[in-house]
């Protein structure tokens, strides 16, 4: 299963962002850089948008400098999980508002003083590596970018960790000097080759020098061919030599230039180019659109940036059948969630959503603001999904949002806009941050009620709606629910309230889903099992202890903790092993995937060994 971040420098050269630092203290930022996204975090993912906007495809989380030593210089040397967890989130956030499939890579930057002077030993550098990179891991970076390391000493101790946890792509730089060697003293060639056969995907130079040095040693490594075998090189030097002017950092170099440097590099073979200090959005379109953008160009929406989405290619073949008929049928259907983008852009969904109907899924379930934060709404993603990709959806309404008479008229605009498969929900409680009042005129079973009284031509207060509707109408269940006579119930009551299908929150125990059923009695409705893929031990710990209602065994915490890097193929393996073991159950209909972290391919696998395709 290819990375995606392989699979796109395969293809040609990844542009990066700029630098983070530079804007944050042009915008009014006076604390420690890494610092800003625990005090102004809607300051940096300004800045990720910007440089989305401008053309970049990966963005580098603000944690270069969030390690032990270097947050505890800030008086916040507890608050590294806090750090990295916030800045991946922060990142994250900017690609779902933009809606473009841009990569999340994890910025580590070295020690610093403390290992310089010996305070810290490597072994010290190792823990402290491990700590931070574990922390961004969980919160769904797609690779880690080692960065302007002065050592190879210290950057294999990086990698190393690295790898002590995971296997994702990583891309690792060494700063170097004017004199075309690093602070310790090695050539860019011996970089090159001792970084290969430490295991790294992508090796190269980053910041203490300006485009044309950094060429020069790009240069040599590409001389290391031989060495370097399938290992990509990687380029990213500052805005040219500062000067203080007034006390501000002033970088010279023109976007053009760094346009020019742009094609110099990719000529040389750098599959990973972006810019250090000094370097800005501008620097960035200019590098965008020299090197030629897959996106089409940017335009300005009422003063400010934005992506102007380009046609996707031609539609695929509309779905052959409908869920209803499908399952009647006796098919094993496969669903998977796709979250609607934070912003006004779909793009990364519907490609996800096309990604994942090739691979065999016969349904894209599209989430209503899940986790109560603001979202594109799952009926605009919908029609979009089902007439530019060709697959069916199942959109998420909750009763959280809208009254009664709300519900009843977006209902009927989904109807007439083609829409037929809805699951009736209650919402999650608004977060005090989004300044959003709870409706619940009724509660999921009501909604299910309200569901199939439109389906009998009236609406809720029996006024003729002229002709019935005919939504099928899924209802949720929690096998794994803390009161679990509750949720019983309030099953039973769904299916009496006319539920023409049951989808389930993910259950790792396949024992306690046959026990839930078993308690449940008899139904005569279909099921599909949720399920949710484990991409690392820390994310299991995640899921087991934070997120409501789930539960992960011991036996299978403990496997994913044994997997250490290898955790997102070890959560697949999981998975398909659930989905052979429940698949012969007789009340099982199916599945319905949930990836994490926006992973689609993860998913996407998964429904291809599933489905057989």
């Amino acid at each position: 299963m290819p990375h995606p971040f392989i699979e796109a420098i395969a293809k040609g050269a990844v542009l990066a962002d700029g630098a983070m630092g530079t804007l944050l203290r042009a915008r009014g930022w006076t604390g420690a850089t890494d610092c800003a996204v625990l005090d102004t975090p809607a300051l940096v993912r300004r800045v990720h948008e910007d440089y989305i906007a401008a053309g970049a495809e990966l963005l580098l989380t603000n944690t270069f400098e969030a390690n032990r030593a270097l947050l505890g210089r800030a008086g916040h040397g507890e608050r590294v999980r806090d750090a990295n967890f916030q800045a991946a989130r922060l990142a994250r956030d900017a690609r779902e508002i933009a809606g473009v499939p841009v990569l999340i890579g994890g910025s580590v930057g070295p020690i610093g003083r403390e290992l310089a002077v010996g305070r810290w030993t490597l072994d010290d550098a190792y823990e402290a590596f491990r700590e931070q990179i574990g922390a961004l891991l969980e919160g769904g970076v797609d690779l880690l970018v080692l960065e302007t390391f002065p050592s190879l000493a210290e950057a294999t101790t990086a990698l190393r960790a690295a790898r002590s946890l995971t296997d994702l792509p990583a891309v690792v730089m060494l700063n170097f000097n004017a004199d075309l060697a690093t602070p310790a003293g090695e050539s860019a060639a011996e970089v090159a080759r001792t970084l290969a056969a430490a295991g790294a995907e992508v090796v190269g130079v980053n910041c203490g020098v300006g485009p044309q040095a950094a060429l020069d040693m790009l240069q040599e490594m590409a001389a290391q061919a031989e060495a370097l075998g399938d290992v990509g090189l990687a380029v990213k030097p500052n805005a040219g030599l500062p000067r203080v002017v007034q006390g501000r950092r002033i970088w010279p170099a023109e976007p053009s230039y760094l346009a020019d440097f742009a094609l110099r590099a990719r000529d040389l073979g750098a599959v990973f180019i972006g810019g250090c200090c000094g370097t800005e959005p501008a620097h960035v379109r200019a590098m965008r659109d020299a090197l030629g953008s897959g996106r089409g160009p940017a335009v300005i929406v009422q003063g400010a940036p934005q992506l102007d989405p380009p046609p996707l290619e031609e539609p695929l073949a509309p779905a052959r059948s409908t869920l209803r008929e499908k399952l009647k049928a006796g098919k094993y259907v496969i669903s998977v969630e796709i979250d609607p983008p934070r912003g006004i852009n779909p793009r990364k969904a519907i490609e996800g959503a096309a990604l994942l109907y090739e691979a065999g899924a016969d349904a894209i379930n599209i989430g209503d603001s899940p986790m109560a934060r603001v979202r594109m709404s799952a009926l605009a993603l919908a029609i979009q999904i089902e007439q530019r990709v060709g697959i069916e959806t199942i959109i998420h309404q909750t009763s959280r949002d809208r009254n009664l008479m709300a519900l009843q008229s977006d209902l009927l605009g989904a109807h007439a806009l083609g829409i037929r498969n809805v699951i009736a929900l209650t919402g999650d409680p608004p977060a005090e941050a989004s300044q959003s009042s709870a409706v619940w005129d009724v509660d999921s079973i009501g909604f299910i009620r309200v569901l199939k009284r439109l389906n009998e031509g009236v609406d809720f207060a029996g006024n003729s709606l002229g002709r019935p509707t005919e939504f099928f109408v899924a209802g949720a269940a929690n096998p794994t629910a803390d009161d679990l006579d509750l949720e019983l119930r309030r099953v039973r009551e769904k299916v009496e309230a006319g539920a023409d299908l049951l989808m389930t929150q993910p259950a790792y125990d396949v024992g306690v889903v046959r026990e839930f059923f078993e308690r449940l009695g008899p139904i005569d409705i279909p099921v599909l099992l949720g399920v949710l893929p484990l991409m690392s031990s820390r994310h299991t710990e995640f899921i087991h202890h934070e997120l409501a209602g789930v539960t992960v065994p011991d036996a299978i915490r403990e496997r994913m903790r044994r997997a250490g890097e290898a955790g997102a193929a070890a959560g697949l393996e999981i998975a398909i092993e659930h989905v052979e073991e429940t698949r012969g159950l007789p009340f099982v209909s199916g599945i319905y995937v949930m990836p994490s972290f926006g992973r689609y391919e993860v998913a996407a696998e998964l429904v291809r060994q599933v489905a057989g395709t």
